[in-house]
């Protein structure tokens, strides 16, 4: 039986998306569109529409769809709420701005009490020259480097050069060409571990990609080996125990609420992710339970896909937690908010002897843009000195 909150829920989003949608379109006519001659506002209407819920459509049509026409729908789709996205604070902007010139009076007439072409084909290049740039800079990831200290001894090892990347998101938009772009990258570094902080995976990955990602995953190389923990989106596609099964056969070991001491040296902890319990209907270890019978002596690394509650970690002796999850907003001004909601949404933070890195992560989710933030590559040194 369908719950009622869930369809009001959901008629409530779709609702306002249709209204937001309808706002940016109507402008676009009054500016611009309306002044072409051949351009009908019934075709206008119809192209727009299409284009405004292509994504939502691809989504609910996924089994019924060709799958170059799904993907392709996607991408558009994708694309256009990046489009959306910008086209809404720069609309908002400037008819606030036409508002408040009723009292300051600052902007020419022409402008401010009539809409015209000159400012609607502005509007267009500029949203396309933002969203262009995202673009670009989401296909550009680069090497962020951290030098840590653990104050305590870890057996025979000085130092361990560690890796970590976050949330790529493989799934249709975010391919093997990414992943073998990262896969280069990471192992240009020479690491000696190597983790992938969870979201791995968008979504179920389809089964002509899946040799080809699974290759690729196999070309990845480090003496203390290749570990993942889940994110949210593996679960929220229903998929977390295929990608455990599936990186497991590639190479990468899944650590869900586990943890392994290697090398006789550092402890390395991963949790299921928060999420979980909303799927799946058991909630995660807690970590006081989950480090029973781990020698503390040891440096302790954690995994944890999102970086919330770090209490937990700075409580029960955790000398380093990699997470991800943030995007660090991915799209600005989104990083204002997640500013506010994590203690650390991105980079270093030190808590006593406590330490976090958030990454922002490698790949994109939803638009395949990336403004006021860069795909990253993590790499970290860790120096172990039992001096204080």
């Amino acid at each position: 039986m369908t719950n009622p909150f869930f369809v009001l829920v959901v008629g409530a989003i779709l609702l306002m998306y249709g209204g937001l949608n309808y706002y940016i379109g109507l402008r676009g006519w009054q500016a611009l569109f309306s002044y072409v001659p051949f351009v009908s506002s019934k075709v206008y209407w119809l192209v727009f529409l299409l284009l405004s819920f292509s994504y939502l459509f691809s989504r609910l049509s996924e089994k019924f769809l060709p799958t170059a026409l799904y993907e392709g729908l996607t991408l558009i789709g994708a694309y256009w709420l990046a489009f959306m996205w910008y086209f809404l604070l720069v609309i908002t902007a400037l008819d606030l701005l036409r508002l408040l010139d009723r009292w300051l009076r600052l902007v020419p007439i022409d402008i401010k009490r009539n809409l015209n072409p000159a400012m609607g084909l502005a509007v267009i290049l500029l949203v396309v020259g933002i969203v262009s740039y995202g673009a670009w800079n989401a296909r550009h990831p680069q090497v962020n480097h951290y030098d840590l200290t653990i104050a305590k001894q870890a057996g025979s090892l000085k130092q361990l050069h560690v890796v970590m990347v976050s949330d790529i998101h493989l799934g249709t938009i975010v391919h093997n060409g990414n992943l073998t772009k990262m896969v280069n990258m990471v192992n240009e570094l020479k690491p000696d571990l190597i983790l992938f902080a969870g979201d791995v995976f968008d979504e179920n990955i389809e089964s002509s990609n899946k040799q080809q990602v699974s290759d690729t995953f196999r070309k990845l190389s480090a003496p203390y080996g290749v570990f993942a923990v889940l994110g949210n989106h593996e679960y929220i596609g229903g998929n977390a125990e295929e990608a455990i099964d599936y990186l497991g056969e590639a190479g990468v070991q899944v650590l869900r609420d586990d943890f392994l001491e290697i090398a006789g040296s550092f402890n390395l902890v991963g949790r299921d992710d928060r999420s979980g319990a909303r799927y799946n209907g058991g909630p995660r270890q807690d970590l006081k339970t989950l480090m029973q019978g781990i020698d503390r002596d040891l440096p302790i690394i954690v995994m944890d896909h999102q970086p919330s509650h770090l209490e937990e970690p700075e409580g029960q002796g955790v000398d380093l937690q990699v997470s991800g999850h943030t995007h660090a907003g991915q799209l600005f001004p989104i990083g204002y908010i997640t500013r506010r909601i994590f203690e650390d949404d991105w980079g270093l933070l030190r808590k006593d002897n406590f330490q976090i890195i958030v990454s922002c992560g490698y790949g994109t989710w939803g638009p395949p843009i990336r403004l006021g933030n860069t795909p990253e590559v993590v790499d970290i040194m860790i120096k172990f000195n039992n001096e204080k």
